[in-house]
């Protein structure tokens, strides 16, 4: 059986600045290889016009409409940092920021690290009347808050208002209900409570001699509840790996049952050791017959409008990861694409449809550069990305005849 490896860039696909997307500008020899010997595409990894989540983008790429199965992104930040929710948990995406004079001026404390394991434990042990509290850090800025306890509900708003100089979001009831208005009230409790602990904290005194944002408020997005969802092997038949960096892609991985290869060294940050992940991909195949390698740090360039950064990037990706794969990989069926558009200038997710190279058993088309561009005008067209596990098991031939 044709083994079968998905290389995902986050955020990779762009727009035009100054003429040119970042892919466009990078020297990129080792994915344009990939685009001149395989068939070329692009694809809306959810729907068309629809701003992909990365949590709704992956569920959407592995087969699984996320209209359909999608309950909130906190249960998969849970499941990545191991945290198994039972049913009735309300689980949230989390991001330490920095607060001054009541309004939020860095959503990320400047993405800083320096003391915030610190600052999640003194979290964990705050109490609310009504729930259980669990937090725990997660990669970077971020964590992982679970209520845990009777009559709670995921059907409330966000506290985190996903933009700067604006004061945080009251958490609200979204139906009026008995169960989501307890709910709401005790996570703006929780925030009230740790917006305290943290204002006058140690750390956060270190933190600020140091340079750096003091992480002095904690906000809440994606409430969620369990999921229920087919597992990767029992759907498709196939042992599944996954390696990442990002909690929330490894999460999202681990409720499918794949397996999580945890490499030294990775950060899901532009400095990541990109190299070893390549390596245990490589390695992976050897046992796995489906690896999937995510890689962060081209969103996170794209997150903070940094065109050069990204760019950058890619030309890392390109000689580290897309160069030893394709000279150690044989028999496999390779896909290169990414799970959303973050364009440099709008700093966001946007519904702008990605590249995809595919590289085994193909009809090779005329696209020889692997950019946004180019790859529209190659033989795959314009797909779905909840299509794309049937393109690449057909190619592999491993899907199942249809019909007699």
């Amino acid at each position: 059986m044709t083994k079968l490896l998905l290389i995902l860039c986050d955020g990779m696909g762009d727009r035009l600045t100054k003429g040119k997307t970042p892919l466009e500008a990078a020297d990129s020899p080792n994915m344009d290889r990939i685009a001149k010997e395989g068939i070329c595409g692009i694809m809306d990894t959810v729907r068309t016009g629809v701003r992909p989540g990365s949590d709704t983008a992956h569920l959407s790429l592995f087969g699984y409409d996320p209209l359909k199965v999608y309950t909130g992104r906190g249960p998969f930040e849970a499941a990545g940092v191991g945290l198994k929710l039972q049913d009735g948990d309300v689980a949230f995406r989390c991001n330490f920021a920095t607060l001054k004079d009541g309004r939020v001026v860095d959503r990320r404390a400047g993405r800083a690290e320096h003391g915030l394991a610190e600052l999640a434990d003194g979290i964990s042990r705050i109490r609310v009347e009504g729930a259980e509290i669990l937090f725990k850090k997660c990669a970077g800025h971020r964590a992982v808050l679970v209520l845990r306890g009777e009559g709670l509900s995921s059907c409330i708003t966000d506290t985190d208002p996903e933009s700067s100089d604006v004061i945080p979001n009251s958490c609200e009831s979204l139906d009026g209900e008995g169960a989501s208005l307890k709910t709401a009230g005790i996570l703006n409790e929780f925030t009230q409570k740790t917006a305290k602990l943290l204002s006058d904290h140690p750390i956060n005194m270190e933190r600020v001699e140091r340079g750096l944002l003091p992480a002095n408020i904690v906000l809440c997005r994606g409430a969620g509840i369990k999921p229920n969802i087919k597992g990767f092997e029992q759907r498709y038949g196939l042992k599944a790996a996954c390696i990442s960096a990002t909690t929330l892609i490894k999460g999202v991985c681990r409720t499918l049952g794949m397996d999580v290869i945890e490499v030294e060294g990775v950060t899901g940050h532009v400095d990541s050791n990109i190299a070893a992940k390549a390596r245990a991909a490589i390695e992976a195949l050897k046992e796995y017959d489906f690896v999937f390698l995510h890689i962060k740090g081209t969103d996170e360039a794209s997150h903070d409008g940094k065109f050069d950064l990204k760019k950058g990037m890619i030309e890392r990706i390109d000689r580290e990861v897309i160069s030893p794969i394709r000279d150690n990989v044989k028999d496999t069926t390779i896909v290169l694409t990414a799970d959303h558009s973050t364009p440099i200038g709008i700093r966001q997710h946007s519904a702008d449809p990605v590249p995809i190279a595919i590289l085994g058993d193909v009809r090779v088309d005329q696209v020889d550069r692997f950019t946004e561009r180019d790859c529209a005008k190659g033989g795959l067209l314009r797909i779905c990305g909840n299509d794309l596990m049937g393109v690449i098991l057909d190619i592999s031939n491993t899907a199942k005849l249809f019909g007699a």
